[in-house]
């Protein structure tokens, strides 16, 4: 007698691992990757110019995401782009210590990152479909800790035992081979746990296409319905200037950690960025991100949107500070991050909440997706420049730009409409 397949299971059993895997690949390729190529004597320019193409694929991710809702189910595509993600590190770790590892390693990392915002599509659409809307609420506060666990393993853990191998006598190159390695055996070890624990929901399965429609109007016609709101202007400019300021900073902070300080910078060492940054400054996030999800499930996002938007933008004045007082004290520099990355992981769950709020109806993947698409490519130009910008300017300065960056922030919350109830658990 065949065994009948569970529709559900405990959340705690699968959302945390399923966003441990979505975060760990964007990490890498939006902040571990600066660490890497900065290691490997890449300036800020070119750094912040070519990681930041990284975030293509998650800007042009609505395009293909028809295809997850219409072919296989999500969690077929779960399983297989993780399995993806994880042959792509490993092919990293092989291409580092190769002549012209920019081009090699950039390669790989371009195709990680189109099998990580695949996996991203199908995800998030399982998240909806496999929880109740009050779960949702509930545990947007959760998904948004094990993602940045993922970056405190990812930017924080790994990037200190690449350190820990610089200081022991290995080569730069060999110490970050070794580092991409095990995360690619990570990443393969969740890949065969998803396969085993992931529930299969009756709602995960493709979308029914009308047979009156062509299959180009089927799969067009997620794009309309979303795009056909009468927000959506307020919703477009929300998406790509919340974070106008942090798309900015994002890729000059490691930077600014490890340059010398006869360069402007602080001048620590890979291990000692990996704590300050990869650690502390990643639980100090997931700590902001687990009280902003349990406030707002309390109270409703409404009632804590403006608050949260302080939050976010208001510490960005810290990095002023750092880099016109250049503290020697490591504790002193901990703190001063931790308490940025606090204000950012409160003030990021009101984001992450609009992008399911406006997400909803049949096509809800493919709505959040473009949501996220958006997202993604606000952060995408500003951060192409920023690196330009900073060696033009020095440190100091860009800081004092990064705290101007943040009124776009301000401006375009104004602009957005929520339901009072919305987020609240019943």
């Amino acid at each position: 007698m065949k065994r009948e397949k569970p529709s559900t299971r405990n959340p705690w059993a699968w959302v945390p691992s399923l966003y441990l895997a979505e975060g760990a690949p964007y990490v890498m390729a939006m902040t571990v990757s600066v660490i890497l190529y900065k290691r490997l004597g890449v300036s800020n320019t070119e750094i912040a110019l070519y990681t930041s193409w990284l975030y293509l694929p998650w800007v042009i991710k609505p395009l293909w995401s028809p295809l997850v809702d219409l072919f296989r189910t999500k969690r077929f595509w779960i399983v297989a782009m993780q399995l993806l993600v994880g042959a792509s590190f490993a092919c990293v770790a092989l291409t580092i210590p190769a002549p012209g590892f920019v081009r090699y390693t950039l390669a790989f990392f371009w195709i990680m990152a189109f099998s990580s915002a695949t996996h991203d599509i199908a995800a998030d659409g399982f998240y909806m479909l496999g929880l109740k809307e009050h779960q949702q609420a509930a545990f947007i506060g959760v998904r948004t800790i094990f993602y940045r666990i993922a970056m405190i393993a990812a930017k924080g853990i790994l990037v200190v035992l690449a350190g820990n191998l610089e200081q022991r006598g290995f080569g730069v190159q060999t110490a970050w081979s070794a580092t991409f390695f095990l995360l690619a055996a990570i990443m393969l070890a969740l890949c065969l746990y998803h396969l085993f624990v992931l529930p299969y929901p009756a709602a995960d399965r493709a979308v029914v296409r009308d047979r009156s429609r062509s299959s180009a109007a089927e799969f067009l016609r997620g794009f309309v319905i979303f795009f056909r709101r009468k927000d959506i202007v307020a919703i477009i400019a929300f998406f790509l200037f919340y974070r106008f300021a942090e798309a900015q900073l994002v890729k000059i902070v490691a930077p600014f950690l490890l340059d010398p300080r006869t360069k402007g910078g602080l001048g620590l060492t890979t291990a000692e960025v990996g704590v300050v940054y990869g650690t502390v400054g990643a639980v100090a996030l997931m700590l902001g991100g687990l009280l902003g999800g349990w406030v707002i499930s309390r109270h409703g996002l409404k009632r804590w949107l403006w608050i949260m938007v302080f939050a976010m933008h208001l510490p960005d004045a810290i990095f002023i500070w750092l880099s016109r007082a250049m503290p020697e004290s490591l504790l002193v520099i901990n703190l001063a991050v931790a308490l940025e990355q606090f204000g950012y992981g409160f003030g990021f769950t009101a984001y992450s909440l609009v992008m399911i709020m406006v997400s909803a109806g049949e096509y809800k993947t493919v709505h959040y997706a473009i949501a996220t698409g958006i997202m993604a490519l606000g952060m995408m130009i500003p951060a192409m420049v920023s690196g330009w910008l900073q060696e033009q300017m020095g440190y100091p300065l860009f800081f004092l730009w990064i705290l101007i960056s943040t009124v776009p922030g301000f401006i375009v919350t104004a602009l957005i409409k929520v339901d009072p109830a919305f987020g609240k658990g019943e």
